[in-house]
């Protein structure tokens, strides 16, 4: 496939199908089988390599494409919400994303092993969002001026740790909403 050229349609709804089913069966099954996602996709194994020539290939992708859905999310919230509502509501994506990748975190064990780096633009790509979502918050007066993008995702992740949301504790999630509260009233602290 050539990198360069954009996909035609059909190879664009294809290849968007067959991340949807890919990251459904890694998160319940690091091991899935790739024949088992072609065929739950529609498309033949084929299809599949054409798009992923390696199953790390299809798991990095998998990886990046949640990454990428979580920071475009912070324009699309600063879109429709106040700032600081859009920033509060990206915290509980950034604990879907972390949950979901937990749930795929095997299979990027695998792709590690061989020699990638899935995680390579993961910071600068989080910082970016998260930079954008303080920013509008600043310029409206409704957060501290002081703040540090990546001071608030290192408190976002230790939340999600601390709580077990990053290891898989959906039971935890209530407890983390109230932490991730006490943290947005510290960022609006002296606002």
């Amino acid at each position: 496939m050539n990198a360069s050229r954009p996909l035609r349609a059909d190879a664009r709804r294809n290849r968007e199908k067959l991340l949807a089913v890919a990251l459904k069966a890694f998160s319940a099954n690091g091991d899935a089988a790739l024949e088992t996602i072609a065929k739950e996709a529609g498309v033949g194994i084929g299809t599949l390599y054409r798009h992923f020539p390696t199953r790390e290939a299809l798991i990095e992708a998998v990886y990046r494409s949640e990454l990428a859905r979580l920071c475009d999310s912070a324009r699309e919230l600063l879109g429709t919400m106040p700032p600081d509502e859009a920033t509060r509501a990206w915290m509980d994506r950034f604990l879907d994303h972390l949950a979901a990748k937990r749930g795929i975190a095997d299979a990027l064990k695998t792709v590690i092993a061989s020699g990638g780096d899935p995680y390579s633009e993961s910071r600068e790509k989080l910082i970016e969002a998260m930079t954008l979502l303080l920013d509008a918050a600043k310029e409206k007066g409704v957060l501290r001026g002081d703040l540090d993008p990546l001071d608030v995702l290192a408190t976002m992740s230790g939340i999600a740790l601390s709580t077990g949301i990053a290891a898989g504790e959906e039971s935890e999630r209530e407890r983390a909403g109230r932490m991730m509260d006490l943290l947005m009233d510290g960022l609006r602290y002296r606002a």
